[in-house]
């Protein structure tokens, strides 16, 4: 059954008819709410898709070949219905797909159903599916399946249980992400990312990354496992699902790592909390520094797993408000964090009348 809301006016996001994503209570909207480019998760009714491009490409040697010779504001496509598999190339040559500055690789997804072009390879050792190689790269439409879809409990037990070696065994065996860059202004919208060991997205360096309108799941290797993974970069990260991630949002916590994280919904399974941030024990640097500055406003969650994470003390402020914890019935259910952490009008539970 749907669950019940408290909208003053409209209709309610309605996921799959069952999960309703926001609600109003005076006049002030919590959770996760579309927003006028299309649905949270993008797909169908998506206004931003791309349906053709400076090349057209159909093979891996011909995407290849597009890469080589695309200049900064081109687009590079791939039609519905095309399956590249990286598998081989990945395994013998140590392939990247490497995108050039100011390009875009583009799908169709959600264009008159199309599910958009799929890349995926099966070998373990993955390090890197697609790499931008300068500021301003846009990947739309498009679907990318890693090789780790499992949580490999057993392997991560063996390693850091009674007698194990920890990481020198852990690191045996080979990890896998999907899109990374060290440059500013990564654009990730509308597309399928799953099944990655280390991570969907890795944003190690620069400012003004938008991933928006995407569906990122199956990221939940134990003990790394992340949808969106940041070191000393910002980022807005807005209209996403998650579901099925060890953490869909993680950062180092470096001085200069921020995230402002809105409109997101979690599905509701997890391996552990959701959006995290991690702290200089972590890092043992002898602080207990939690990144710069973070934001989590209007978010909805459906996970029982806590929701936010903050592992230690940001140099600036974390605030978290105006989200939807639809399983947890307090803030200390939620959340565990410590000092700079502000958290303020959020509702709680699935028939909320009131924010605390």
């Amino acid at each position: 059954m749907p669950l019940a809301g408290h909208a003053a006016s409209g209709l309610p996001v309605n996921l799959n008819k069952e999960k309703q994503t926001w609600l109003e209570i005076n006049k002030e909207t919590y959770g996760a709410k579309a927003d006028h480019n299309g649905p949270i998760g993008g797909a169908k009714g998506y206004t931003k898709i791309v349906t053709k491009g400076d090349y057209t490409v159909n093979s891996l040697d011909s995407l290849l070949d597009a890469l080589s010779k695309a200049k900064e504001g081109q687009t590079i496509f791939i039609p519905s219905g095309i399956e590249l598999d990286l598998t081989a190339r990945i395994y013998i040559e140590k392939l990247v797909l490497k995108i050039p500055e100011g390009v875009t690789l583009a799908g169709d997804r959600g264009y008159n159903g199309s599910l958009g072009a799929l890349l995926t390879s099966d070998t373990l050792d993955t390090p890197m599916m697609i790499q931008a190689m300068g500021p301003n790269v846009r990947i739309t439409g498009l679907r990318m399946r890693g090789p780790h879809a499992k949580r490999y409990m057993d392997h991560h037990a063996r390693a850091f249980g009674p007698g194990g070696e920890g990481h020198t065994y852990y690191y045996k065996f080979p990890l896998s992400a999907g899109i990374s860059t060290k440059y500013s202004g990564l654009e990730v919208d509308n597309c399928d990312l799953s099944a990655f060991a280390r991570c969907g997205i890795s944003l190690s360096r620069g400012e003004g990354h938008h991933i928006h309108h995407n569906f990122i799941h199956q990221c939940q290797y134990n003990g790394l496992g992340y949808g969106v993974s940041h070191d000393i970069c910002a980022s807005l990260i807005e209209y996403n699902l998650f579901n099925e991630n060890r953490h869909s949002l993680a950062g180092t916590g470096k001085p200069g790592c921020n995230y402002t994280a809105r409109h997101n919904v979690e599905l509701g399974i997890s391996l552990s909390h959701c959006f995290d941030m991690h702290g200089g024990r972590d890092r043992k640097d002898q602080t207990d520094i939690a990144g710069s500055s973070i934001e989590i406003y209007n978010n909805t969650f459906y996970a029982p797993q806590k929701a936010v994470v903050i592992r230690g003390v940001p140099e600036k402020v974390c605030d978290v408000h105006h989200n939807w914890f639809q399983l947890h019935e307090h803030a200390a259910d939620a959340l565990r964090a410590s000092d700079k952490t502000i958290v303020h009008q959020n509702v709680y539970g699935t028939s909320p009348v009131k924010a605390e």
